[in-house]
């Protein structure tokens, strides 16, 4: 079954490889926003799903790795991969200082704290002269769509990658036990402020290479859309609608709600807004723990699993 899987994931990663030489340009665009979309809900997935602290904080590392790479490319005139990395160090130091003290919050204290984050963030770089104030900095044009396709396919599968490492690891184990008992996992002696930290740096390495990357494609990034809270309510549905605390469940989730959005957007505008509010109530009532909790379900049970998820989730 696991080899299956692994034919069935290489066999998707090729046909997706060969967009931008079958595919148009409209196409290949929105390739991109939803590579790295995903990838942002796959970075999430392992503070949220798999050590289960529900972090609305990313978009302050999504919102680093832009201006880290917009810094190093417009003021300072260093290559794209340069920046990237600067972005990366930025977020990392950033999840490292930050994740230390709010890290010992948990449940909705430890949300409130993480969302307050990105509002603070983009007041500090709203005022910082190296980072264009509040104006935003403009980076070289390019146009090589079909290389920032192939870099989102490489970042996305980097980080499926890592976390289907995690999914074997002890390390992946222990942030599990966090998730389902923190107090027993200290009690087994699982250094739980030390894995839980190296989670949140995991995930905001990959958040910020995404966020380097997208600001290089569109060569132009400000305050207000690089660290926009809404970005991580789609970073935390997408990877909810699909499974969170699996391989694959935030990938298939965030393709098949972009897909459903960008239709939306293009014919009805004000459907397009009200999509996650839907997807979380359907979410809740027919597959809590996701669509891969959901194909398993009926699978194994039927249509009933169903009919029980209405009955114990009912509104």
């Amino acid at each position: 079954m696991q080899r299956l899987t692994f034919i069935l994931a290489a066999i998707v990663v090729a046909v997706l490889a060969a967009g931008p030489w079958v595919a148009n340009d409209v196409l290949i665009n929105y390739g991109i926003n939803a590579l790295l979309v995903a990838t942002l809900a796959q970075a999430w997935n392992i503070i949220g799903g798999f050590t289960g602290y529900a972090s609305f904080g990313n978009s302050v590392f999504y919102g680093l790795g832009t201006y880290g790479t917009a810094i190093a490319m417009s003021q300072f005139h260093h290559p794209f991969w340069q920046g990237l990395v600067l972005g990366a160090a930025l977020a990392t130091l950033c999840a490292l200082a930050v994740g230390i003290p709010i890290l010992r919050l948990r449940g909705p204290y430890f949300a409130i704290a993480t969302l307050g984050l990105s509002a603070a963030m983009s007041a500090i770089v709203s005022n910082l002269p190296i980072a264009g104030t509040n104006i935003g900095l403009i980076l070289p044009l390019t146009r090589a769509d079909a290389m920032f396709y192939e870099l989102s396919l490489a970042l996305l599968v980097a980080c499926t990658l890592c976390v289907g490492w995690l999914s074997r690891s002890r390390f992946g184990m222990g942030l599990i036990a966090i998730r389902e008992d923190e107090d027993a996992a200290r009690t087994m002696g699982i250094n739980t402020t030390l894995y839980k930290t190296l989670a949140l740096m995991l995930s905001a390495l990959f958040t910020a290479v995404a966020g380097g990357i997208h600001a290089y494609w569109i060569t132009f990034v400000d305050p207000a859309s690089s660290f926009d809270p809404t970005l991580n309510v789609r970073m935390v549905i997408m990877a909810v609608f699909g499974g969170p605390g699996t391989v694959f469940g935030p990938v298939i989730g965030s393709f098949i709600l972009s897909a459903v959005y960008e239709v939306l957007a293009s014919r009805i505008s004000t459907a397009a807004a009200l999509l996650f509010g839907l997807v979380i109530v359907l979410a809740v009532i027919f597959m809590p723990r996701g669509m891969a909790d959901l194909i398993g379900g009926i699978r194994n049970h039927g249509w009933r699993y169903l009919t029980q998820n209405i009955r114990d989730h009912r509104l």
